[in-house]
């Protein structure tokens, strides 16, 4: 079996979640997020695509409603035992097998908490879900249930965060070597690509961000691969990625030389880092490193500029994207614990000068500060 935690690991997990339901008064959770089925049991797949649902009770059953091509997928990759397949066919309502398997544990009646905030629970089958238990229990949006306690990571999951970074930081060494005049963007992320999964990396849970010249601009991937010109700007955001945990980095890469615009927009950028640093310590909110963040990009003349979060915890996430819960936006009340793992990352798009400057690095909150987990220079480089 392909299990990356010990039974003891997931019982302390199992253990954690279900006194809370306790204490919320659930008499079970259905589980969407694949990250929560993953963190649970080990279950890895990109089967939730399709409708599928890991039942857990307060008494302690675990059941897994799937298709059948992840039963073997479950079998070798989680230690659930009980797994049920719902069967492709134009009538299939796995909504109703779902009620049944609650039927069956004895939960007519009960208090159900959902993960409605999962991308395989599509809008559809939400729809399907809430009228087929509507009358038969009282449901309970409960999407963040198990994402509390996954924001912090044990030592297990740290070690794999910090492969994740190793793996990041070689793929920056690649960046730099291949970011040069005539050279194609797509050459660039092949490189970058490769020294992970040469490292024992994975895909990572959403597309590495390229773009030069106005692209650079961009805070998404974007298909177009340009050639590198003589004089020109190259804007990378990308994780290492180890187990599915996520370490991530972003650098504005200038080509030819720097501007004044440039060396100055680095600078900010720095000095915002260096805030964020500050206040990313145990006891503090989320919500304060958005504000030190905002702090100096307004006050040197960015706040146009600047993005409206400036960061988010990492760990073990599956597509869509790597940006996982809680995210540095302000007001945002999230007391940082020992643990967290945040991607900090200082954004700044100049739409009137069409230039482009990031700066982003993955932190470990640790008792009494943070450690920054790339070992990369900070410089604005040169290709």
């Amino acid at each position: 079996m392909t299990i990356h935690f010990t039974a003891d690991e997931f019982l302390k997990r199992k253990t954690k979640v279900i006194e809370e339901l306790k204490k919320q008064n659930l008499d079970a959770l259905l589980i969407f997020r694949q990250e929560s089925m993953y963190w649970l049991t080990g279950y890895d797949t990109f089967g939730y695509v399709f409708f599928q649902c890991l039942i857990l009770t307060s008494r302690g059953d675990q059941v897994l409603l799937t298709r059948a091509p992840d039963l073997r997928q479950a079998q070798n990759t989680s230690i659930i035992k009980d797994i049920r397949i719902w069967i492709d066919s134009e009538k299939a309502k796995p909504t109703d097998e779902l009620k049944n398997i609650l039927s069956e544990l004895g939960l007519e009646n009960s208090n159900l908490g959902i993960e409605y905030e999962a991308y395989g629970l599509t809008g559809r089958n939400a729809i399907k879900l809430n009228n087929c238990l509507k009358d038969f229990v009282k449901i309970h949006d409960k999407s963040e249930l198990i994402s509390y306690f996954r924001a912090i990571k044990s030592n297990s999951e740290i070690t794999f965060v910090k492969r994740a970074a190793e793996l990041a930081d070689s793929a920056m060494e690649a960046a730099w070597k291949y970011s040069k005049a005539g050279q194609s963007e797509a050459k660039i992320l092949a490189e970058m690509q490769k020294v992970i999964f040469e490292g024992g990396g994975d895909y990572p849970a959403n597309e590495f961000i390229i773009g030069s010249g106005k692209n650079a601009l961009l805070c998404r991937y974007q298909s177009e691969k340009q050639k590198l010109k003589n004089i020109d700007q190259l804007s990378l955001e990308w994780a290492g990625t180890y187990k599915h945990y996520h370490s991530c980095l972003f650098r504005t890469i200038l080509i030819g030389r720097a501007n004044d615009k440039h060396k100055k927009m680095h600078e900010a950028c720095l000095e915002a880092l260096s805030a964020c640093e500050k206040k990313l310590k145990p006891g503090n909110k989320a919500g304060d490193v958005f504000d030190a963040h905002a702090e100096v990009f307004d006050r040197m003349g960015y706040k146009k500029s600047r993005m409206n979060a400036c960061g988010y915890s990492l760990g073990t996430t599956f597509s869509p994207n790597w940006m996982d819960w809680p995210m540095l936006y302000t007001g945002n009340k999230y007391i940082i614990q020992p643990g967290n793992v945040f991607f900090m990352h200082m954004i700044l798009m100049d739409s009137d000068n069409q230039l482009a400057m990031n700066l982003g690095e993955t932190y470990l909150v640790t008792s009494t500060g943070n450690e920054r987990l790339g070992k990369k220079k900070l410089d604005l480089v040169i290709g």
